[in-house]
């Protein structure tokens, strides 16, 4: 895309999603997310009624009358999205390609935050992490994020999500929510699913086109794997081929719901083109 085609894109993106967030997410992601956790802010005589654990013993000791913590909610917080720019997800048969399906929730998942004054940071990742920018407040730094999620050079690798979560937990060490887009079309170890929910909040979203499920009525056809670039003939005229490939792609789902579920993290299925304001919305009252 032209420099001018990806500004018009951009700013499309920004007015149809902040309709959406002010309409719908920002009041449900405030309410979720506005105290996470508690952080330090001064010492107190003890009162009555305050609670034992938050007995400061060390200077109770020392001045031989109880002092109490006092802790506040910690306001702020970290978002992390995590996207694959792996090749199968620059394709689409309907009105958007995945990127910029993808592109689109971001910018309403970056609006929300700016709304609660988060910072939002990007990972772009498929083989191997290709991109990170910082978590930062703001909606140019929103906008930058869509722009960088539309424009990157999608990768003919198989995407490794393994890689890409360890490598987040190795930068971003406070707790943080972190969104994983993908379509989950290459294999990776669950293992690192669970240790990543353990110290993050992780929403996995399975981003699909109605052609990843189910192959249409096309005759004899060469397939192509946009990611390994391996190529095989199939007669698609099969009803048994057509419905082996939709069981296989069932399966493959059901274990990746499981693998999720097992791993106490959250988990979307998105198919292009709908409505996943309302999942977002259903995810943050859950919360």
């Amino acid at each position: 895309m032209q420099i001018k085609d990806i500004v018009k894109k951009v700013k499309q993106i920004e007015i149809r999603t902040r309709k959406k967030t002010e309409a719908a997410l920002m009041g449900q992601y405030h309410s979720a997310f506005k105290g996470q956790g508690m952080t330090f802010s001064e010492v107190r005589p003890y009162q009555f009624g305050d609670e034992i654990r938050r007995i400061d013993w060390n200077k109770t000791a020392r001045f031989r009358e109880p002092f109490v913590k006092v802790m506040e909610e910690e306001r702020e917080l970290t978002m992390m999205i995590v996207v694959d720019i792996s090749a199968s997800m620059d394709y689409g048969t309907k009105a958007q390609l995945k990127r910029e399906y993808v592109a689109e929730i971001a910018a309403s998942l970056g609006f929300s935050a700016a709304g609660n004054n988060d910072k939002v940071g990007l990972i772009l990742f498929a083989d191997k992490v290709y991109k990170v920018i910082p978590p930062q407040k703001g909606r140019k730094h929103i906008l930058s994020i869509i722009s960088n999620i539309l424009t990157a050079d999608y990768v003919p690798a198989e995407s490794k999500i393994d890689k890409a979560l360890e490598y987040m937990m190795g930068i971003f060490k406070r707790k943080s929510l972190v969104f994983l887009f993908s379509d989950f079309q290459d294999e990776y170890d669950s293992k690192m699913l669970r240790v990543a929910s353990k110290k993050h909040q992780l929403l996995g979203m399975r981003i699909y086109d109605e052609k990843d499920n189910e192959i249409p009525d096309v005759g004899y056809t060469l397939l192509y794997d946009a990611e390994t670039g391996n190529e095989i003939w199939a007669n698609t005229s099969s009803a048994r081929w057509r419905y082996t490939f939709a069981e296989a792609q069932k399966q493959k789902l059901r274990a990746l719901e499981e693998d999720f579920a097992n791993s106490s993290a959250s988990f979307m299925n998105v198919n292009t083109g709908s409505d996943y304001s309302k999942l977002l919305y259903n995810y943050f009252q859950k919360k």
